[in-house]
């Protein structure tokens, strides 16, 4: 049984699963419990993720791709390979946006 459930954070932005790409949802529930929520992002050629807020996560990348990341830093050109892991330990704000030209799949795993 998969549950969606929207944190509406207190930026104002949507999280990771209420956040999508021009009214399309990018992002499903894999797991939801008192202790985590774990979401499968899927971006194809061409798609994104808009501004959107992360709590502290761990993210995992089963299948990677070159995206452009607006963020605090500005905007940059990244390329993210299959295999590639990250834990960001604060409160994180971003768009992104898949400019490869092979879908990419992301694990992304929130304590609560």
């Amino acid at each position: 049984m998969i549950i969606f459930v929207s944190c509406k954070s207190t930026s104002g932005l949507p999280d990771p699963l209420a956040a999508g790409w021009k009214g399309q949802a990018v992002c499903e529930v894999l797991q939801d419990n008192e202790r985590i929520r774990v979401l499968k992002c899927t971006f194809a050629p061409g798609v994104g993720h808009e501004k959107h807020v992360h709590e502290p996560h761990f993210g995992y990348t089963l299948k990677g791709s070159t995206f452009t990341i607006t963020d605090s830093e500005g905007t940059r050109e990244v390329n993210v390979p299959s295999g590639y892991d990250f834990f960001n330990g604060e409160k994180t704000i971003h768009q992104v946006q898949n400019t490869g030209d092979s879908t990419a799949v992301f694990l992304i795993i929130e304590p609560k």
